[in-house]
């Protein structure tokens, strides 16, 4: 038996994040490749299996080459859309004129909308593969094998038998599309398997039932008792409850799909993370955040108006040099202010989940070998370019 175990710390990985986020804005958001990669480096070394810790290869030029490429295919994608919508005399780009015009731009901008979420679900693919490509422990390389578009058109079908039966599909949503992917996921020469049921799942998710239960029955009854006091307290009761119950259920379902993973038909997996650490984690670490990044904005508020005066009274030379430290006090407490998010959200849970981590029948994975470079396993681009490649 095999445990996992962080050994990461804030300090260094705020140095980092700092740094790498006041590059990313010095450079106009084209620095955010190799920033994204130089932590990902970072925690990636950071996860330990037994003695060996995880090693990402990735590299910001190639994630940089392939947001490039995944631009142009998208603006050609998006532009055949348009076309489209105005052959049919549908259009985004003039203002309505008449109540009957805004409906149609309206309707113009969902189906966008809609042609856009195929490629989020291929870019969520693809980030997953290059990952896994690019991923090594023990010298040996995670892959993952082609199937993007299969992926995208299942979520698709997925999401849409979820919202139309109110949210009680998503355990089916959920071990479906994680089982295609784990099916498809290599560690060297070995082959993951998702065994399980998705029926098992709703225990997971039954906060969020309850919390939508609750949503229900509050308006029912404001509407009977004609009183938005008990409409405005349920709605209350049942947002945080939701809130909650989305944390509750990615926890139990990460819990259940882990037992039931299987790595070459006979290395299993256990993971145990909390709900009530994963949910105070972002509670009392979000609030660290927003307080801290509060105090240091007031401060620079503050001291703003404090030396705006008498610069002013120095001249306009006094004036742009007190202008550009306090752009330049701005920027870093910009920088600072997602690097405490890192270190006080991000990390800890990742941390907390890690640490819970066991891997059975350990001792077989010495019979594991080397697998071969996977091709085609792209840089995120479409993740990047869509703005679902932010996660660590």
């Amino acid at each position: 038996m095999l445990d996992a175990h962080y050994a990461g710390d804030r300090g260094p990985l705020f140095k980092l994040a700092v740094v790498t986020a006041m590059l990313t804005i010095v450079t106009l958001g084209i620095y955010r490749f190799w920033a994204k990669t130089r932590i990902r480096k970072y925690i990636w070394s950071s996860v330990n299996g037994g003695q060996d810790a995880f090693e990402y290869t990735g590299t910001g030029i190639e994630k940089f080459l392939g947001f490039l490429m995944a631009i142009v295919i998208l603006a050609i994608y998006l532009g055949i859309v348009q076309m489209i919508l105005f052959y049919f005399g549908l259009t985004l780009f003039t203002a309505p004129e008449t109540p009957q015009q805004a409906l149609t731009q309206m309707f113009a901008f969902y189906i966008t909308v809609l042609a856009v979420l195929p490629l989020i679900f291929f870019a969520q693919y693809r980030a997953r593969r290059y990952k896994m490509a690019r991923t090594r422990w023990r010298g040996v390389r995670f892959g993952m094998e082609k199937g993007a578009w299969g992926y995208a058109l299942r979520a698709l079908g997925h999401w849409i038998a979820t919202l139309a039966t109110f949210g009680i599909l998503l355990p089916w949503q959920t071990f479906r599309l994680e089982k295609y992917m784990t099916d498809r996921t290599w560690y060297g020469d070995a082959q993951f398997r998702q065994d399980g049921k998705w029926t098992a799942l709703f225990g997971a998710a039954r906060h969020i039932y309850l919390a939508m239960a609750t949503l229900l029955a509050g308006g029912l009854a404001g509407i009977v008792a004609q009183s938005d006091v008990v409409a405005a307290l349920a709605g209350v009761v049942g947002v945080i409850w939701f809130m909650v119950g989305i944390v509750s259920y990615r926890v139990n379902a990460f819990r259940y799909l882990t037992a039931y993973k299987i790595l070459d038909g006979r290395i299993g997996f256990a993971a145990q993370p909390e709900t009530v650490n994963v949910v105070s984690t972002l509670i009392l670490g979000g609030l660290m955040v927003m307080l801290i990044s509060a105090l240091v904005f007031a401060g620079l508020s503050a001291a703003w108006f404090v030396v705006m005066t008498p610069a002013a009274l120095m001249g306009e030379g006094a004036v742009f040099v007190a202008g550009l430290v306090a752009a330049v006090l701005y920027v870093l407490a910009l920088a600072m202010s997602g690097s405490l998010a890192l270190v006080w959200v991000i990390q800890p849970v990742i941390g907390h989940v890690v640490g819970t981590v066991t891997v059975h029948n350990s001792d077989a994975l010495g019979e594991i070998r080397q697998r071969a470079h996977d091709s085609g396993a792209d840089a995120e681009g479409f993740a990047d370019a869509l703005d679902v490649g932010g996660a660590i």
